[in-house]
């Protein structure tokens, strides 16, 4: 029984990648259920097993992309305070998106017309910054003038910005991209006292970014 287990999720496993790359690459609307069992490897009749039809992948695809971002945010909230937990989700997610099919497809079906309906990553990843940008405002972190209301749409625009350019022209998704963004930003946003110049988690690795 337990090996049956393991090898059926395997085989769902395959089928999510698989269904992830072919869906990054031509769409939902083009993507062929046959494309995507020959990509996992496995046959027609072991997709339908696990999946009913192609919307029922992209939902796992999304799904999986969530909780990847979700292990990301919550890892990137243990680096210190609210606004070097944001700058180090947003380096950390356009790194996902460059890096895992999976996270990048989910986004990309959050604006896909052809899936027809709302996309679960995108939204928590908004959720998630206003969620942050209010807990900087709680702690005293932003400047005067400045409120987690007004500028929370601002971030959520800009990176969801770097992601849709980044599907076509992958430096959008740099590290040097995002620093420049933040040296910008953070001057702005940043009460005084807060240090500007924040140390960024990029592979595991502590960057300092220029103030």
């Amino acid at each position: 029984m337990m090996v049956k287990q393991e090898r059926a999720a395997r085989t769902r496993r395959a089928l999510v990648l698989a269904a992830a790359e072919v869906f990054a690459s031509e769409g939902f609307a083009l993507a062929s259920l046959s494309a995507i069992s020959r990509r996992a490897g496995v046959s027609n009749g072991a997709l339908h097993f696990h999946f009913e039809n192609k919307k029922a992948l992209a939902d796992a695809v999304q799904q999986e992309a969530a909780a990847s971002v979700a292990r990301m945010t919550g890892l990137a909230e243990t680096a210190g305070d609210a606004l070097q937990a944001l700058v180090n989700a947003t380096h950390g997610l356009m790194s996902r998106i460059a890096d895992d099919s999976v996270v990048r497809a989910g986004f990309e079906l959050c604006g896909d017309p052809s899936h027809g309906r709302d996309g679960e990553p995108r939204r928590q990843w908004q959720e998630w910054i206003e969620v942050t940008l209010a807990r900087a405002e709680q702690e005293g972190l932003l400047a005067e003038g400045v409120t987690s209301g007004r500028l929370a749409p601002a971030v959520v625009a800009a990176t969801v910005g770097f992601e849709v350019l980044g599907v076509r022209d992958p430096e959008w998704l740099s590290e040097a991209k995002l620093a420049h963004f933040w040296e910008l930003v953070l001057p702005q946003m940043a009460a005084d006292g807060v240090s500007k110049v924040l140390p960024v988690a990029v592979a595991g690795e502590a960057v300092e970014q220029p103030g």
